[in-house]
């Protein structure tokens, strides 16, 4: 069985992993993105499942595969909203530091997703599917985890000569957000190219929706009209 991992990434990443929780470190820019992608993911699953959105259970009898955990920055907050939740990650330092962090109920896996036999009710691919060998195998792995009726909600960069000026240029070596090296910019990954990969696993696309930065609040928020460079996407049987 081909894997999608690439060991130089892991290696990349690995390197820092004792300071995922650090909201300084180099995961500062994930810990920012943090509050709108949680708001994004318990949006859609509460649209999915018909869940009440201002209900601190929502997610309660939900199963939930964090794919690329790292630390268990998204995993965390999931399982306070009731879902049971299984975060996957190929480093081992990453796994370790996830589990010491928190005494929730969450199962940490360092392992391939290729090697599960469960499905989930949702499927988490966050700032990942620009870090893997090969872009088609990640979904149709992501499309098996799936139980029939499931989401999978995903985020990346798209390939735009924006995100090449503020996903590299800027945040690698201007703001030095991240660093140097930790994307590439050829494997960013269009919305569209997503779709055509996702539609033989009978996956549709339900959202598309852009992550901005705004300068004037200092923060991170949600944008429908652009895409440009960061973006979340959710797709459905």
């Amino acid at each position: 069985m081909n894997t999608t991992i690439d060991e130089q990434e892991i290696k990349h990443f690995a390197k820092d992993s004792n300071h995922w929780w650090d909201e300084n470190g180099p995961f500062k820019p994930l810990h920012r993105l943090n509050p709108v992608r949680i708001e994004y993911i318990k949006s859609q699953i509460c649209e999915h499942f018909q869940r009440d959105f201002n209900d601190i259970k929502a997610l309660k009898k939900l199963s939930i595969l964090d794919i690329g955990c790292g630390g268990g920055l998204v995993c965390e907050p999931l399982a306070r909203m009731g879902a049971s939740v299984t975060g996957i990650d190929a480093d081992q330092q990453a796994i370790d530091i996830a589990k010491k962090h928190s005494e929730l109920s969450i199962n940490y896996v360092c392992d391939d997703a290729q090697n599960l036999t469960e499905t989930y009710d949702v499927v988490l691919a966050l700032e990942v599917i620009e870090h893997v060998s090969d872009i088609s195998t990640f979904i149709k792995t992501c499309a098996q985890r799936l139980k029939p009726g499931g989401i999978l909600i995903m985020s990346t960069l798209n390939r735009t000569p924006k995100s090449y000026l503020l996903g590299i240029i800027g945040a690698e070596y201007i703001l030095n957000w991240v660093p140097k090296g930790t994307h590439s910019w050829k494997k960013f990954v269009k919305p569209s190219e997503i779709t055509n990969h996702a539609r033989p696993h009978n996956l549709k696309p339900r959202d598309v929706t852009g992550m901005i930065f705004n300068p004037l609040r200092n923060h991170f928020e949600l944008s429908k009209t652009d895409l440009d460079v960061n973006y979340l996407t959710t797709l459905s049987r």
